[in-house]
């Protein structure tokens, strides 16, 4: 399935997984540490869905609160101010509804901050995503290898939120950790990214 279509027929747990997966991989872009969102993740992991509602949104606030810091150069930087609308976006309440919404809008916008850092470091100039990029995220296209029509940046982006979605359509809960590695994995690249971005600045 494509992604547009993994996102429409995911479960709460897999919607919720999904968009937070998006934003694990950009924390770097505001200074957070690998750890920062740990504790969302175990709440998506707890049996109890009740109780863990109440936990997602008692972790969110203190995400939020270990993230509010923002200095003159995080403002005026396009690509953390995504990441950042992204964490304020994210619902208290896991209701189908609203994290599906979250979890699509993660999605376009994490695909954004790749294509955004990606251009950055090659030097073309910044635009919005590509009508191209929408196909292959709508299916209408299969997603290209990196070098074909796609950065590595953003094709890699893609793959992985694909293969959390499909993780945790395959396994359910018991698919959150091989999700956790995926975005694991993502958060390293873009962390390099990042920083190669800053002694570049320097």
């Amino acid at each position: 399935m494509s992604l547009v279509e993994l996102i429409a027929q995911a479960d709460e747990r897999g919607l919720a997984a999904s968009g937070l997966a998006c934003l694990d991989r950009c924390v770097p872009l505001l200074g957070g540490d690998d750890e920062v969102l740990r504790p969302l993740w175990g709440s998506l992991a707890e049996d109890s869905a009740h109780s863990s509602d109440g936990d997602w949104a008692e972790r969110l606030e203190q995400a939020r609160g270990a993230l509010d810091a923002m200095d003159e150069e995080d403002a005026e930087d396009e690509a953390a101010l995504l990441v950042r609308r992204m964490l304020a976006a994210a619902p208290a309440a896991r209701s189908a509804a609203e994290v599906r919404q979250w979890a699509d809008a993660c999605s376009v916008a994490s695909l954004q901050i790749h294509r955004l850092l990606d251009q950055a470091e090659d030097g073309a100039p910044a635009d919005c995503l590509p009508e191209a990029l929408d196909s292959v995220r709508a299916g209408a296209t299969p997603v290209p290898a990196p070098g074909e029509g796609m950065s590595p940046l953003v094709a890699g982006e893609l793959r992985r939120q694909i293969t959390v979605l499909e993780l945790l359509a395959g396994h359910g809960r018991a698919g959150l950790r091989q999700a956790l590695e995926v975005s694991t994995e993502g958060r390293r690249v873009l962390r390099a990214v990042v920083s190669r971005r800053t002694r570049g600045r320097v």
